[in-house]
């Protein structure tokens, strides 16, 4: 649409302003000289004036002052900057830009929008913010997304320390801030619920379950109305690539969010836990032709985004309407600028990166063997010790896992959700395949020299149905998000036990328990690095919907009565992640290429009988002797019975060097006899093991002389 020709009726204060520097982007507090003040310096190449707006409050009407930059003394090449004297942190702020409104030349200035700072650190948001406003001709000032100054030094980290976990010892527990506590039964004060300082007061909880690292769903200041439905709550709408979302604040201060995201950074560290960020960089939420302006289509709309057929289109990789332009100079520096200061500014430790393989296309969408960004991600020494995932396939069908580009970084792995929920559910022809999946996927990763650990495996996340939904339901149940259930995918791979949703049939809430130890247990003792979805270890339901992302209520939100509800569950994950991270296993897998380790540490195939697998189509059993590397360690024996019937398989003997097997995981047998720490595991003796229908069984031979 056409922008409308409004004018700003503040007067325009050039006087009192320096010319300032272009460098550092964003605003930028100095304290050199008298008097001290704020450089703004932001990008906009096409742009023929660029207005700095300050306000005295976020829902102002007008701005208090406007500072006009002057083109000759002001700009640098595409940077228009300023400084202005006597301003501190908390100043709200925000641009209009004047350019061409040409789409033909993927042109698409308005001056009448208020635009978000590109680098800015602080987001303020009023409480009439306006996603149609932003959209619809005409002005939006007290509708408007700010920014706000802000002064990272001013932060006292303390002692603050990364636990830098290696991957082999890394347990990931995938989570939504918000939901996490925003339940009135979580026993946090209303005031903190579903805020940053509400998942301080939970970390107890997370450090008991054993997890080594919480990896947050999107915490960039994003556009929650950005969705169909009017709600987006799982923020994968991103309006700032720098900012904390101020709606997981507590605080009414426009620079609570960065003060209570840096108090809970710190508080996980404390506690031993990494941070890893689900990060968006692959669009934004100003969506397609018709979407809002809200930041980068008002500065350098044609450098910020690629465009489609015709450059007054958008091509559209990741299903939200737009792609960023990822290896576009200007654009790649700023995702490198932003991943830096999450690192050096608010301390995280990792990144997962959504749709990642979005950011190995080039300006025109076309793969590249060697991206730019991605080599420049991965090398960069700011980022040397920062974990790096990606999920490695993008919504125009690129599919990378496997063949994800550089050295670095771990990658999530459906085929390992795929394969290990067909043959739970007892699919046919599954066994090869899981027999891969279990060992680290050799058949994808074992090409490249990379730790074993690269495989982030996981059966559920929040994309998709949780781990008991999975036990739940045959078919998606997504009425409640509006969209006729046409969303959500159709491809679950799930079984509902016998009855499709709630029972209180005690058999099929039996085997449902057993159905959810199951994946729980493959999961945790796989070769890889273990990714959990918050509350799958209480059996947390949405009620089968399995695309949940607009709907925020009791029916997405942690349950806290589940907690003691399916005490028995959270027990059985929290002694698999104990066994998992024991000491009696291999305390140097993460010195170990995936090869290497399946070398030292050789894994032997059986079925029903010693040394002969059943790979045939009918085939629902697997069994498995792995004999750790290192002296004096346990061996382990694993059996998977997906078939309907008891099965009597045969077990190695332990050999001279080791004392008989004992039973550690059982997942047939009521709790606590489902899994037993090994020193009280009872011994089990004779030659073979009766293992029940559809239960996974882990026996373990400690090395002679241990108590």
């Amino acid at each position: 649409m056409q922008p409308g020709t409004s004018t700003l009726d503040v007067a325009v204060e050039p006087a009192v302003c320096r010319p300032g520097t272009s460098a550092p982007l964003g605003a930028t507090i100095s304290r050199v000289g008298s008097p001290g003040g704020v450089n703004f310096s932001v990008f906009a190449k096409h742009a023929t004036a660029v207005h700095l707006l300050l306000f005295d409050r976020v829902d102002a009407a007008a701005p208090a002052r406007v500072v006009t930059l002057d083109p000759r003394t002001q700009r640098s090449y595409d940077y228009w900057h300023v400084f202005v004297p006597d301003l501190t942190a908390g100043q709200i702020y925000g641009y209009r830009v004047d350019g061409p409104f040409a789409p033909e030349r993927g042109l698409r200035f308005d001056r009448d929008k208020v635009l978000l700072d590109p680098y800015g650190t602080c987001v303020a948001r009023p409480a009439g913010w306006s996603r149609a406003a932003a959209i619809a001709p005409g002005d939006n000032c007290a509708s408007a997304l700010k920014s706000v100054v802000a002064d990272p030094g001013a932060y006292d980290w303390e002692d603050d320390c990364p636990p830098r976990t290696p991957f082999a010892r890394t347990v990931v527990y995938e989570m939504h801030v918000g939901a996490f506590t925003r339940h009135p039964n979580s026993g946090v004060a209303a005031a903190r619920r579903g805020s940053y300082r509400g998942l301080i007061e939970k970390i107890p909880y997370l450090t008991d379950l054993g997890i080594t690292a919480v990896e947050l769903l999107p915490v960039f200041a994003f556009d929650d109305q950005d969705a169909p439905r009017g709600l987006n709550v799982w923020g994968y709408q991103p309006a700032s690539f720098f900012a904390p979302h101020p709606g997981y604040s507590s605080s009414p201060d426009p620079l609570g969010a960065l003060d209570e995201f840096r108090d809970m950074v710190k508080a996980l560290h404390h506690a031993g836990i990494e941070v890893i960020l689900d990060v968006v960089f692959n669009h934004t939420t100003e969506g397609g032709v018709d979407g809002p302006t809200v930041c980068f289509r008002g500065f350098a709309n044609d450098v910020y985004y690629m465009a489609g057929g015709t450059p007054s289109s958008f091509a559209d990789y990741s299903g939200c309407g737009n792609t960023i332009n990822a290896n576009q100079p200007i654009v790649r520096r700023m995702i490198l600028d932003s991943l830096r200061y999450w690192v050096e500014e608010m301390h995280v430790d990792g990144f997962r990166f959504d749709l990642a393989s979005i950011l190995s296309r080039d300006e025109h969408g076309h793969p590249m063997a060697s991206p730019p960004l991605l080599l420049d991600i991965e090398s960069d020494p700011a980022l040397a010790n920062v974990k790096l995932i990606a999920e490695a396939w993008d919504a125009a069908g690129l599919y990378q896992v496997g063949s994800f580009v550089g050295d670095r970084w771990q990658e999530w792995n459906g085929r390992f959700r795929d394969d290990v929920r067909s043959f739970l559910r007892s699919d046919r022809d599954t066994v090869p395949a899981l027999a891969e999946r279990l060992t680290g996927s050799l058949d994808m990763f074992g090409h490249e020299e990379r730790e074993a650990e690269q495989s982030i495996n996981f059966v559920t996340c929040h994309d998709g149905f949780t781990l008991n939904d999975l036990v739940s339901y045959d078919a998606k149940h997504n009425e409640a998000n509006g969209h006729d259930n046409e969303d959500g995918s159709n491809d679950n791979r799930s079984w509902n036990c016998g009855v499709e949703g709630l029972s209180d049939d005690p058999d099929i809430q039996r085997l449902r328990n057993r159905q959810v130890k199951n994946f729980l247990a493959l999961n945790l003792l796989a070769v890889g690095t273990p990714m959990l979805l918050m509350g799958d270890e209480v059996r947390r339901t949405q009620g089968g919907n399995n695309n949940a992302y607009c709907i925020d209520d009791h029916s997405t939100w942690f349950d806290w009565d589940l907690v003691s509800r399916h005490g028995d569950v959270r027990r059985f994950v929290t002694g698999l992640i104990a066994l998992r991270l024991n000491r009696h296993l291999p305390g140097d897998r993460h010195t170990l290429s995936l090869r290497e380790l399946v070398r030292r540490a050789p894994v032997t195939w059986h079925g029903v009988r010693l040394h002969a697998p059943d790979w045939g189509r009918e085939s629902h059993t697997l069994a498995a002797t792995i004999r750790l590397p290192g002296d004096r360690t346990a061996q382990l024996h694993l059996i998977a019975n997906a078939y309907w019937e008891p099965l009597e398989f045969e077990i190695p003997s332990p050999g001279s060097e080791h004392q008989a097997w004992r039973r550690i995981v059982d997942t047939f047998r009521d709790s606590p006899d489902d899994l037993c720490a090994w020193v009280d595991a009872p011994a089990v003796e004779g030659s073979t093991y009766v293992v029940q229908p559809r239960s996974v069984v882990m026996l373990i031979a400690p090395p002679r002389g241990r108590a």
